[in-house]
C-alpha cells in the first residue's frame, strides 16, 4: 500500500508541476516533504465552506506560489456524495488572500488507467 501511495504522490507531483507551468509562470515552489501545513487545511477548509456534493479529504501539500497571499495545490481525495460513490485522487487549488480569505480555484482529477491485457500475461 506505500508503495501505491508513493506513486500516485510522485505522479501527482509531476501532474501538478505540469499543470502550474501552463497555468501560471514562476513563483510556484514543489513542497518536498508534502506534509500539509496548518495554513494549507486552514485555506482548503475555509474555501470548502458550502461546498455541497462531494466530501474532500487533504492528503499531501504538492506546491505553494505566493502572490498577494498564497496559492495552494493540494492532492485530496473526493467522494461524491451519492449511494455507494467511489473515491478519486484530485488536484486541488486554492487561494487564501492576505486578510484570510479563501476561495476554491478548481478541481483536476487524476485518472490512472492500467495497460490493456493482450493475451500473454503481463509480468510486473
Amino acid at each position: 500500500m506505500k508503495k501505491v501511495f508513493a506513486l500516485i504522490l510522485v505522479l501527482a507531483t509531476l501532474l501538478c508541476s505540469a499543470s502550474l507551468a501552463e497555468s501560471a509562470l514562476g513563483g510556484w515552489t514543489a513542497v518536498a516533504d508534502g506534509m500539509l501545513t496548518e495554513e494549507a487545511i486552514a485555506a482548503l477548509d475555509k474555501a470548502l465552506e458550502g461546498f455541497t456534493g462531494s466530501d474532500v479529504k487533504p492528503v499531501s501539500l504538492l506546491a505553494t506560489q505566493v502572490v498577494s497571499g498564497t496559492n495552494y495545490c493540494i492532492l485530496c481525495t473526493v467522494t461524491p456524495v451519492v449511494p455507494n460513490a467511489q473515491p478519486h485522487w484530485s488536484l486541488v487549488y486554492v487561494y487564501a488572500d492576505l486578510s484570510g480569505n479563501a476561495q476554491l480555484m478548481g478541481f483536476e482529477d487524476l485518472i490512472f488507467e492500467l495497460p490493456a491485457q493482450e493475451e500473454e500475461e503481463i509480468i510486473w
